[in-house]
């Protein structure tokens, strides 16, 4: 995860801009400065001296925006709160300040690329805003539950019981792989915030997972039932950061979201990873959260802690409709946000397709080859024609893709860590249960 790589990565995944990620690590810290410089107002690329060593593409175009995610544990109404938040910076200026006051009170920043902090999320607003009232803060993976802002383990009921007076500087959450932007419309606090989707990428691979899509506000979803994005050309990290913010001003808006299909994130039900128990909410309603093995309590996930929080009203707000390029866009009624399309990642269809594993060799040359041919993992799972794909791969890969893109699959949910299982097809072929059917009984829950 060297820069000349992460920008490789970025290309074959058909993104513009990603985050450096990890800026107060010293070291990592000293590699942005050699190897960035700024080509727009807090957006940084590459020297091509950065590519010379790894014999990469001169021609890309990635874009950095600096980010970090920061670790604050500490205890709050009797509470040890574990929350993770990341930080947008607007220039690497602003980074080493940033820098300066963590190592002026003695944060080990050197130990980890996600310091560990024991000042609350309040607490570091506070300090973040009189640095430089231009950086951006969001709560990550919002409801995972040991280290998320609404975490059923560690976290808080509202925005306004973690970060007090500093809320109104709050502009988004990030939703996490193990929920949606349709389960996050139903909070009250979050319908005139933005729901934003990042990967959370420790490897190249899993880049791209989910996305933010933003597009010039001429060209926004006002404009089209089903978003097909337009690149935004000489952006700025203000123009980003106004986006998030909804600032009616702005040159950008978030048109859409590329999601993980939630089922397959890991903490989508409650269980115990070690005693094989898992429960939906209703049976964790039903049942308790007391693990019948171990007698302990269970890892309660995503989905039994949005029933906890949800608020009636909200319920029931999103249409599902499949465009005329077979993707199935979920739109807000209330027209509080954009729409987003859930996907799985390219590399699980086809290694489901060749009955392999994902780190398989075939698996990665099916991928690179349909990459190179389409241009990025992107075009592939959202834009390419099936008969192309076909063509190129298999009637098979297509039918594959065409499940995937209309939500006709089975997950298996993940829960206490384990990722959920995808099923795009069972033994014989044919499909067992939708996604949707299997959460028809699930979302919603009121407790």
């Amino acid at each position: 995860m060297i820069l000349s790589e992460m920008a490789r990565w970025a290309k074959q995944k058909g993104l513009d801009i990603i985050t450096t990620a990890d800026f107060t690590h010293p070291l990592w810290y000293r590699e942005l400065m050699s190897q960035l410089k700024e080509t727009s107002e807090g957006l940084y690329a590459l020297k091509s001296s950065a590519f010379a060593k790894a014999s990469a593409d001169k021609q890309n175009k990635t874009l950095f925006l600096l980010s970090s995610e920061i670790s604050s544990i500490y205890k709050q109404g009797e509470k040890l709160r574990r929350i993770h938040n990341l930080v947008f910076a607007p220039n690497l200026e602003t980074v080493e300040k940033i820098n300066k006051e963590f190592t002026k009170r003695a944060f080990n920043l050197i130990a980890d690329g996600r310091p560990i902090i024991g000042l609350s999320s309040e607490n570091l607003l506070e300090l973040l805003l009189s640095i430089d009232k231009n950086i951006l803060l969001i709560p990550c993976h919002v409801w995972t539950p040991h280290f998320g802002m609404y975490g059923s383990a560690s976290g808080f009921d509202s925005i306004e019981e973690c970060f007090g007076k500093y809320s109104n500087y709050i502009y988004g959450v990030e939703t996490g792989l193990s929920s949606d932007p349709e389960m996050n419309w139903q909070i009250e606090e979050l319908k005139t915030r933005s729901i934003l989707s990042f990967s959370d990428a420790h490897s190249g691979a899993k880049m791209g997972r989910e996305a933010t899509v933003f597009a010039n506000r001429k060209n926004g979803i006002s404009n089209s039932k089903f978003p097909v994005s337009k690149k935004a050309e000489n952006v700025s990290y203000n123009d980003i950061a106004n986006a998030i913010k909804r600032e009616k001003s702005s040159k950008l808006e978030i048109q859409y979201t590329i999601e993980f299909y939630p089922e397959e994130g890991k903490y989508h039900y409650s269980g115990h990873r070690n005693c094989k128990v898992v429960r939906g909410p209703q049976e964790t309603k039903r049942d308790g959260n007391i693990c019948p093995v171990c007698k302990r309590r269970l890892t309660e996930g995503v989905l039994y802690r949005l029933g906890q929080l949800s608020d009636e009203n909200l319920l029931g707000k999103a249409e599902a409709k499949v465009s005329s390029t077979g993707i199935k866009w979920y739109t807000d009624t209330t027209k509080n946000h954009p729409p987003f399309a859930k996907l799985v990642p390219l590399n699980e269809i086809i290694a489901e397709v060749f009955l392999s594993t994902v780190q398989s060799q075939k698996v990665k040359d099916a991928f690179d080859n349909l990459c190179e041919t389409f241009g990025s993992e992107i075009e592939v799972l959202l834009k390419t024609p099936l008969s192309q794909i076909e063509k190129i791969g298999s009637a098979k890969l297509s039918e594959g893709l065409d499940k995937v893109r209309r939500g006709n699959i089975v997950i298996d949910p993940g829960y206490d860590g384990e990722y959920g299982k995808v099923k795009i097809w069972n033994g014989n072929g044919t499909n067992i249960q939708s996604v949707e059917e299997k959460q028809e009984s699930q979302l919603g829950l009121q407790f």
